[in-house]
């Protein structure tokens, strides 16, 4: 039987990983779906909106692929045509370093009417679920957002010019890169930043450990941080309000950071 529904694609962020911090818009583009796509890094309880939808897991993890990316862009135009709706629902906001513009562009080729549901990135949700404020005035005036791992799988050349400036520096996707980003920051500067890393950030698996660029690959290995993490580097890592109680001594005016690992 020929489906009479319109097809069509809503890509909707996720978040960071709390299921709270989804946006009601989101909720009811679940609510209205009939199929729904979704990536490794969704939490799995924000299914139970989709109560009318056909749920397919596509997601990507380093080393496992469900689904190749153009595998995906077909099968989106494919459910579409059969079922009607489809959300695409991925981890954090589709559009910072999600794939969500690509997706859009390939199914509009062929017809699908396309909607986009914004949501909370990792990149600005999880230092903020820590009490990080990425911008402080007379500290930081601005933040870069980068990928630690470009899609030739090289670290993005962005991170040398942002270890020279001033700004708060978020990198996504870059544990596996950490001591490239150690190197670069060591050879580009002399001072010894404070560093935050946040493994899980915002679920209740969440890990963090706080250093400086010289002693935090000890502290990553000793509390065994991996992927996915946020990594952020700079001064207002020292001036964090929830961090600063547990983690921060005063020694010759100089702040001496310990170890951060808080379930």
């Amino acid at each position: 039987m020929r489906n009479l529904k319109t097809p069509k694609l809503t890509i909707v962020g996720a978040g960071p990983g709390d299921v709270e911090l989804i946006t009601l818009k989101a909720i009811k583009a679940l609510e209205n779906a009939d199929v729904v796509l979704y990536d490794a890094l969704v939490n799995e309880e924000l299914l139970q909106y989709a109560t009318n939808a056909e749920i397919v897991f596509v997601g990507k993890r380093l080393g496992c692929h469900a689904y190749t990316q153009d595998q995906i862009n077909e099968l989106i135009v494919s459910m579409a045509n059969r079922y009607g709706h489809v959300v695409r629902l991925k981890g954090g906001d589709p559009f910072i370093f999600g794939r969500g513009s690509e997706e859009i562009e390939y199914v509009e080729k062929y017809g699908v009417e396309t909607a986009i549901v914004p949501g909370i990135s990792s990149a600005l949700g999880v230092p903020a679920s820590v009490g990080i404020s990425l911008t402080q005035r007379q500290i930081a005036e601005s933040f870069w957002v980068i990928t630690g791992t470009t899609s030739n799988h090289k670290l993005s050349k962005d991170i040398h010019l942002a270890s020279k400036s001033a700004a708060t520096v978020v990198i996504l996707m870059g544990m596996h890169k950490l001591d490239e980003i150690i190197a670069i920051y060591q050879e580009n500067r002399t001072d010894d930043l404070p560093i935050a890393i946040i493994q899980n950030g915002t679920k209740n698996t969440e890990q963090k450990v706080v250093g400086t660029i010289s002693s935090i690959a000890k502290l990553v290995s000793e509390n065994k941080i991996s992927s996915p993490a946020i990594i952020v580097i700079g001064e207002v890592v020292k001036n964090t309000s929830r961090l600063t109680s547990y983690f921060q001594e005063h020694f010759d005016d100089e702040f001496i950071f310990q170890n951060l690992n808080l379930k």
